[in-house]
């Protein structure tokens, strides 16, 4: 990618912030491309992905990059060394292979939307289905009033390749609750504080995808208050499961 003076200015900055003697910063990358990596499992795990599709991407604490999957490998061969560190101009700054064909749409949701730590992309069927109508999808459960905090927003439809997703996911997920937008012919992305939190956006966007479509083959949903949903959303943000920086939010129950 050809170099403006913005792009310049980011990584003089990003210079002032390595190490003593010019080092990176090391530990953080590596564990987050440990993490990055083990992720890309959890998407197999909940059959969010075939083939080589979608992608994971966390944000490096306290510095201007993310690690991000390659492009094209298959999910089985993913390792942590495997996984690509960027700039958040989408520039590859450690890594031997070519980064997601998504790096652009991540790169432009980092420096945009500087409380996201983590970006999901899967292509998992119900929610695609969704996206394919250009629908989205009601908030009629209580465990989308929970984790979503409203209906799940379809955004534009935006070509592949560069920041046009990118740009129709900020535009789209500005003042909304959802972590997940449906991007309209595409698929899913999902935004979260930190890697794992958008991967679980991305679970719970499938799980809620399925079941309202199966509500709507029995029948007419029925809607939920919004004042309740406001209510339901509150408590499981601040209120539900276990405190402390060691546990989550890790079920409905």
């Amino acid at each position: 990618m050809s170099s403006n003076p913005r792009q310049q200015q980011r990584r003089r900055e990003r210079e002032q912030q390595q190490e003593p003697h010019g080092r990176r910063p090391g530990p953080d990358v590596a564990d987050l491309r440990r993490q990055v990596s083990d992720l890309h499992g959890e998407l197999v795990r909940y059959q969010l992905v075939v083939w080589t599709a979608g992608n994971v991407s966390g944000r490096v604490p306290g510095h201007d990059l993310f690690v991000i999957k390659p492009s094209g490998v298959d999910y089985d061969r993913l390792s942590p060394d495997a996984m690509i560190v960027c700039d958040l101009d989408g520039n590859v700054v450690e890594g031997e292979l070519a980064p997601s064909s998504d790096t652009a749409a991540h790169a432009y949701v980092y420096r945009h939307m500087p409380e996201v730590g983590g970006v999901v992309h899967t292509h998992s069927t119900y929610a695609c289905a969704w996206a394919a109508r250009g629908e989205p999808v009601p908030c009629v459960l209580t465990a989308m009033a929970d984790e979503f905090g409203a209906e799940i927003p379809v955004g534009p439809f935006a070509m592949i390749g560069d920041d046009s997703i990118g740009r129709g996911i900020v535009e789209t997920l500005a003042g909304h609750r959802s972590p997940a937008v449906l991007m309209q012919n595409h698929g899913v992305f999902t935004v979260g504080a930190d890697a794992r939190a958008a991967v679980k956006a991305a679970v719970m966007c499938e799980d809620v995808a399925r079941s309202v479509h199966i509500s709507r083959q029995l029948g007419v949903p029925l809607s939920i208050d919004p004042a309740a949903i406001d209510r339901l959303h509150d408590r499981y943000q601040n209120v539900y499961g276990q405190q402390g920086p060691s546990v989550g939010k890790e079920s409905q129950a």
